[in-house]
């Protein structure tokens, strides 16, 4: 084993799309890791110590140092293992800062996603309208023509929004609007069919069925109750 690979540990949670995201990175790159189940409901005194700020998952934990926010973690492994390949940030400073950029917008339209989960009867429509509005530009301007975000390999951009490719479809299913469709995104679409196929994505998403429960568990706590 790598030196730099010894004492790796991941806290996550097993429905979490941001868990995913290092999950994905780690065995695309090959690092071998120790992976910690939190119950969020009872955080443990570990992970809270390793995430005093925001007591969240994922936390990666390297030689003992924890770093928590996917994003960063991300990078984290990109420029700790570099030469494990394959390369998931661009090295030319440009293209470096895209990745970077498509992650923001990630963070930032979050909330638009989160309501569009909890939309009631009479908001599901313009909730998925804004949602539909989201997937064309992350189809048109960054993915392009092209099979992945990273051109014809998985790199930082497919992570970013690989939760579209599993964790949407039981979103739309509860809503009862189906937004991601080959009809009015075929690229998007194409580009959902080619990442669940990659044998190292293939190989590690949550049940469907469980997440799909899991989500109705959410919606049933945190939607709004009728007056």
């Amino acid at each position: 084993m790598d030196m730099d690979e010894e004492e790796v540990k991941l806290h996550g949670f097993w429905a979490s799309p941001f868990v995913y995201r290092v999950i994905w990175a780690l065995k695309l790159k090959g690092i071998q890791y120790d992976y910690v189940e939190e119950d969020l409901s009872n955080k443990s005194q570990l992970l809270l110590q390793y995430n005093p700020v925001h007591k969240q998952v994922p936390v990666l934990v390297h030689h003992g140092k924890p770093i928590s926010d996917s994003l960063v973690i991300l990078e984290y492994i990109e420029d700790t293992w570099p030469h494990h390949n394959p390369p998931l940030i661009p090295k030319d400073p440009f293209e470096r800062a895209l990745a970077r950029f498509w992650g923001n917008f990630s963070t930032d339209k979050g909330r638009t996603f989160y309501s569009f989960l909890l939309a009631g009867q009479d908001e599901k429509e313009e909730a998925a309208k804004q949602v539909f509005e989201v997937l064309r530009t992350i189809e048109e301007e960054a993915l392009g023509d092209n099979k992945f975000f990273g051109g014809n390999s998985i790199n930082l951009v497919d992570i970013i929004f690989g939760w579209l490719a599993y964790w949407f479809q039981p979103t739309e299913e509860l809503v009862g609007i189906k937004v991601l469709e080959p009809t009015g995104l075929p690229r998007l679409h194409a580009w959902v069919e080619n990442f669940k196929e990659e044998a190292v994505i293939k190989e590690n998403f949550p049940n469907h069925d469980e997440l799909r429960q899991h989500f109705t568990r959410l919606r049933a706590k945190l939607m709004p109750k009728p007056n």
